[in-house]
């Protein structure tokens, strides 16, 4: 499965250390093979491989487990519009089948494919979209957050125009509508699961839906368990339980289905560069062991919660 979730059962008492580990960057803002800048969404592979969207150095960077430092995969060769650049990319996949690398290149408004090996330039697979998150589902279609014009369109295998499949009727806080969206998750049976930014809720549309279910927050921007602020990575697990990235309060909570209020997994000890603390918390994303991987791009770094125990 080439989710971001790697679909991992993750039991619903499953507990992480409270202390992350530095698996990438975290060595200040620069553009050294290892550091990064404004990092932003990542993708884990089975081998535990990191991929991350280093967005202001218009690149993607690999790093191998256990590495101090990456490889640049994708762009590199400054911001601009050309086939062999990258222009501030905010997310990255890996499909599998064709062994390529799927980002999000927002600010030249595109989606490009890039191979993942030896690839020396990307092809654009979607023009004209204000793409911020992306994610794919097991059929290998596309899904995609459009901030602009404040939706989700799914583009299935060789399609370039999509269909909307949530949001798409004007910026705005109703069931119907987003408001600047940004990470996207899809779970198995094709619900869109959408971290609507700027209404501080994630929002749930099930396959054909005309409007969205609330999810996590949802009650108003704050820091109570019951509330999200500018919320970014989300990933839902095989119980529908919502994993979310709560930027603006530095943490990342956990949403079981159904429920009301969320509760911290890691960080909430305030905005610092500690391990057990997030600076802007924003890609999210679990191995196939259940371990938690967070971008802190504040803090210019990706932090790994090793999964402390999975009652079984």
């Amino acid at each position: 499965h080439p989710l971001r979730g790697s679909s991992i059962d993750i039991h619903p008492n499953a507990r992480w250390q409270q202390n992350g580990i530095t698996v990438a960057g975290g060595n200040q803002q620069g553009n050294g093979i290892n550091q990064l800048s404004n990092p932003s969404g990542l993708y884990v592979d089975d081998d535990q491989t990191i991929y991350v969207a280093d967005r202001a150095n218009h690149r993607i960077v690999e790093w191998k487990r256990g590495t101090t430092s990456g490889q640049v995969v994708a762009g590199g060769n400054g911001p601009g519009s050309g086939d062999h650049q990258l222009s501030n990319p905010t997310d990255v996949i890996i499909d599998k089948e064709r062994d390529s690398l799927i980002i999000c290149d927002t600010s030249n408004r595109r989606v490009v494919r890039w191979p993942r090996r030896n690839g020396t330039s990307g092809e654009t697979i979607i023009s004209n979209i204000s793409c911020w998150g992306l994610t794919m589902d097991e059929n290998g279609s596309l899904y995609v957050t459009d901030y602009r014009r404040d939706e989700v369109r799914r583009y299935r295998r060789g399609e370039s125009q999509g269909t909307m499949v949530a949001g798409g009727n004007g910026r705005g806080n109703r069931l119907d509508q987003l408001s600047y969206p940004t990470y996207v998750f899809v779970d198995r049976d094709h619900s869109v699961y959408v971290s609507d930014w700027n209404n501080h809720r994630v929002m749930k549309w099930i396959e054909g839906a005309k409007q969205g279910i609330v999810v996590a927050g949802g009650q108003g921007q704050g820091n109570d368990l019951t509330q999200l602020l500018s919320p970014l990575g989300v990933v839902v697990d095989q119980l529908g339980t919502v994993y979310v990235a709560d930027e603006g309060n530095n943490r990342i909570m956990r949403w079981p289905k159904g429920a009301t209020q969320g509760s911290v997994i890691v960080g909430g000890n305030g905005s610092g560069e500690q391990s057990n603390q997030l600076h802007l918390p924003a890609g999210l994303s679990f191995d196939r062991h259940g371990n938690l991987y967070v971008v802190d791009w504040g803090n210019r770094r990706v932090q790994k919660f090793d999964l402390q125990s999975n009652p079984k």
